[in-house]
């Protein structure tokens, strides 16, 4: 049984759907590269990145040949970088297994690197009009206040019944249109906080609205307390004015971005002995550890750092990948080629304020 309010929602979908470049085009490669950039990421930051991404890439097999670095560096800010390596990675499992087109069933593009049940219900039923649903916050959401859910919408068990309410209530003859319209609907009228209600084309079917309970919906446990850490960075100055940079290890956290060296602090450790410290355990050399510099404060999805960067001299050992993954001596021109996460441009951008100071 198709969803009761489908006519509605996408009577609303055809006269309010936004302009939104990836939604010009039915093409897969499009479509799976849009659905990635937006995971976890506002629509309006993504519309850039996508833009630049298919002009520097414009087909998968041109993703596929590209060096990760290069991929790295066009998606530097925005964020989550597993799920650039993981582009890159499926786009060349495409190329590869797949003769360079995507694969049109939701089994099959989960076995591709960074596709999900949700990703690969997206692509499958936008690009190839399957009948295949999804399931992401936005259609949480007005899942939890049609049916006024007051379980914890987090929990495994209810998980599984949001699943089984997407599938049921799938309209089979515009999967896509339909998907795009639940999605859209989430992100701009049934929102998180003080939803639209009055401008909601199927508040004749919200149990919540109903019963006056959707600012309570959807249930969510409260939030763990973010752990905060303080982390050092150093600035090494080597002959002729370069400054060793290392590349972080190509999985986990930031994994194949460029850095300024050094790590987080141990309890009990000054921030100068950590640093010391940190850098004979991933690069094997021995600095003279000078002033802090710059202190930049940063959030990550699961916690959040105080970085302290110190200017330091280069004093001995020749750098060795211990616990990176490569390094390098660059000037300060040379920054532009490497890809850094968001803390360590900002320690560059305050280089560049007082150039004179270290340069």
């Amino acid at each position: 049984m198709s969803a009761p309010f489908a006519p509605e929602l996408l009577a609303w979908y055809d006269q309010n759907a936004a302009e939104l470049p990836w939604r010009r085009s039915h093409d897969a490669y499009g479509v799976w590269l849009s659905e990635i950039m937006l995971q976890q990421t506002q629509v309006e930051t993504v519309k850039g990145y996508y833009t630049r991404f298919l002009s520097a890439y414009p087909t998968v097999a041109d993703l596929a040949a590209a060096p990760l670095n290069d991929v790295l560096k066009l998606w530097e800010g925005l964020g989550y970088y597993s799920r650039a390596r993981n582009l890159h990675r499926a786009a060349q499992t495409v190329v590869h297994d797949w003769q360079g087109y995507f694969p049109s069933s939701v089994e099959d593009l989960q076995k591709l690197p960074g596709i999900g049940r949700y990703t690969a219900g997206a692509i499958a039923s936008i690009a190839f009009a399957q009948a295949a649903p999804v399931l992401d916050g936005n259609v949480i959401r007005v899942f939890a206040r049609l049916t006024d859910l007051a379980d914890d919408v987090t929990q495994p068990n209810t998980q599984k019944r949001l699943w089984n309410l997407a599938e049921e209530w799938l309209y089979p003859d515009r999967p896509g249109d339909y998907n795009q319209a639940l999605m859209e609907l989430g992100r701009t009228v049934c929102k998180p906080r003080n939803p639209l209600c009055g401008e909601c084309p199927i508040r004749a079917y919200c149990l919540a609205y109903e019963r006056g309970t959707q600012a309570q919906r959807p249930v969510k446990k409260a939030k763990d307390p973010t752990p905060h850490y303080h982390v050092t960075a150093g600035i090494i100055h080597g002959t002729q004015g370069r400054i060793l940079i290392a590349q972080r290890p190509l999985e986990g956290l930031l994994g194949g971005l460029w850095e300024f060296p050094g790590g987080k602090c141990e309890n009990g450790e000054t921030l100068q002995e950590c640093l010391r410290r940190e850098l004979r355990e991933e690069l094997a050399i021995e600095v003279e550890v000078g002033d802090e510099f710059v202190v930049v404060q940063h959030g990550f999805t699961h916690f959040s750092i105080t970085l302290h960067a110190f200017t330091c001299q280069h004093i001995g050992g020749e750098p060795q990948k211990l616990g990176v993954h490569d390094w390098a001596w660059v000037t300060e021109n040379e920054f532009a080629r490497y890809s850094f996460g968001k803390a360590d441009r900002q320690v560059i951008d305050a280089m560049r304020k007082r150039k004179g100071m270290l340069f």
